[in-house]
C-alpha cells in the first residue's frame, strides 16, 4: 500500500492540544484549482459560502481501565462499544496472552475472546477509567475535555472525532451546523494491512442521524462534512435512506461521493482508512502533494495536530 505512504518527521506529531483552543493552523485546498493557500481556523467561517457544515457529536467515553489481576499482574482494558445485554461490553485487553474466560479484573469480568486481543466482558457500573488517547501521545492531559468536541454530547466513542476538536463555541456559533452521531471504534485507525486496498474490511460503527437533521443535509446546496466520521455518515445515509444503524462503508480512491462537497479534517497517519477516505475525496496525487507542503510548512499533524480543508 505504499500510494498510503509518506515520510513524517516524529517531531511533527502533535503531543498536546494547541491553546487557546481555535488557534490552530489550517491548511486550505481548492479542488478545482489545485491550489494552496494556508490559513488558521479560526478564519474558517470567512472561508465558507453556502455550505451547511456537519459535524459528529459523539462523546469519548472513560474507557481506559487500569486493572490488576489477582496474581498482581497489571491489564489495561479500553472498552470499545456497548452491546446488548446488561453490562456487556466489547473490550480490548493487554496484554491478553494469558487472560482467561470468567477471571475478574476489579469492575470487568471476562466472558470470551473474541480475537486478536479482544473480548467479550461484563462491566460492573459505568465506565470510568482514563481518556483514551492514541498511543503516539506520550505526553498526560492535564484536562480530559481537551481531547471532547465542544460539541460533544452522545457518549460511546473509543476515540475523539477529532477534526472537531478545533471548534470553539464562538466558531461553532458562526457556523450553525447539524449534528449526525457515529461512534468512534478503534476500526476507523486499525493500519491497512492488505496487499490490495480494497481486501480491507471494517467491523462497523453505530451511527443515528435526526430525520430533522436528514432534511436539512438533503436540502443544502453543498455539505462541509468536519471529519472522516461524518463523511462516512453522511454517505452512508445517501446510499442507504436509513438513519440509524452500523456502517461498514470503506472510502477509498474511486469512490463516488453522493452528499459530501467540502471536507475537513485532520493529518492523518500512513496506512490509516482515514488518508485512503482524503485520498478519495482530494485525489491520490493531490494529497501526497498537501501532506508534502505540511511537511514542509511545519504543519502539527495527528490528533492534536493542525486540521486542512478541501473546498
Amino acid at each position: 500500500m505504499a500510494q498510503l505512504d509518506y515520510d513524517l518527521p516524529s517531531e511533527l506529531i502533535a503531543q498536546r492540544p494547541v491553546e487557546p483552543r481555535g488557534a490552530s493552523r489550517l491548511l486550505v485546498f481548492r479542488r478545482n484549482a489545485g491550489t494552496i493557500e494556508h490559513a488558521l481556523f479560526s478564519d474558517l467561517p470567512a472561508l465558507l459560502g453556502d455550505e451547511l457544515v456537519v459535524v459528529n457529536d459523539s462523546r469519548v467515553l472513560p474507557a481506559r481501565l487500569r486493572l490488576r489481576r489477582a496474581s498482581g499482574g497489571a491489564v489495561e482494558i479500553l472498552l470499545l462499544e456497548a452491546l446488548e445485554g446488561q453490562g456487556m461490553w466489547e473490550a480490548l485487553a493487554r496484554p491478553t496472552r494469558r487472560l482467561r474466560s470468567g477471571e475478574r479484573l476489579g469492575p470487568v469480568t471476562l466472558v470470551e475472546p473474541l480475537g486478536d486481543g479482544r473480548w467479550l466482558v461484563r462491566l460492573d457500573g459505568e465506565p470510568d477509567g482514563d481518556v483514551p488517547l492514541p498511543p503516539y501521545i506520550h505526553e498526560p492531559l492535564d484536562d480530559p475535555e481537551r481531547y471532547q468536541t465542544v460539541y460533544a454530547r452522545d457518549p460511546g466513542s473509543a476515540a475523539a472525532p477529532t477534526a472537531g476538536l478545533h471548534f470553539t463555541a464562538d466558531t461553532l456559533a458562526r457556523l450553525d451546523p447539524v449534528h449526525v452521531t457515529l461512534h468512534v471504534g478503534l476500526d476507523t485507525f486499525r493500519p491497512v494491512t492488505c496487499a490490495r486496498l480494497e481486501e480491507h474490511v471494517l467491523h462497523g460503527e453505530r451511527y443515528e442521524v435526526d430525520s430533522d437533521a436528514w432534511a436539512r443535509i438533503t436540502g443544502a446546496d453543498r455539505v462541509l462534512a468536519v471529519g472522516t466520521t461524518t463523511v462516512r455518515v453522511l454517505e452512508t445515509v445517501a446510499r442507504s435512506g436509513e438513519l440509524n444503524g452500523r456502517t461498514t462503508l470503506f472510502v477509498a480512491p474511486g469512490f463516488t461521493f453522493r452528499r459530501v462537497d467540502a471536507l475537513l479534517t485532520n493529518f492523518h497517519l500512513p496506512r490509516s482508512t482515514l488518508l485512503a477516505l482524503v485520498m478519495a475525496f482530494v485525489g491520490v496525487e493531490e494529497a501526497h502533494e498537501i501532506y508534502r507542503v505540511a511537511v514542509d510548512r511545519r504543519y502539527r499533524f495527528y490528533s492534536f495536530g493542525d486540521a486542512m480543508v478541501s473546498l
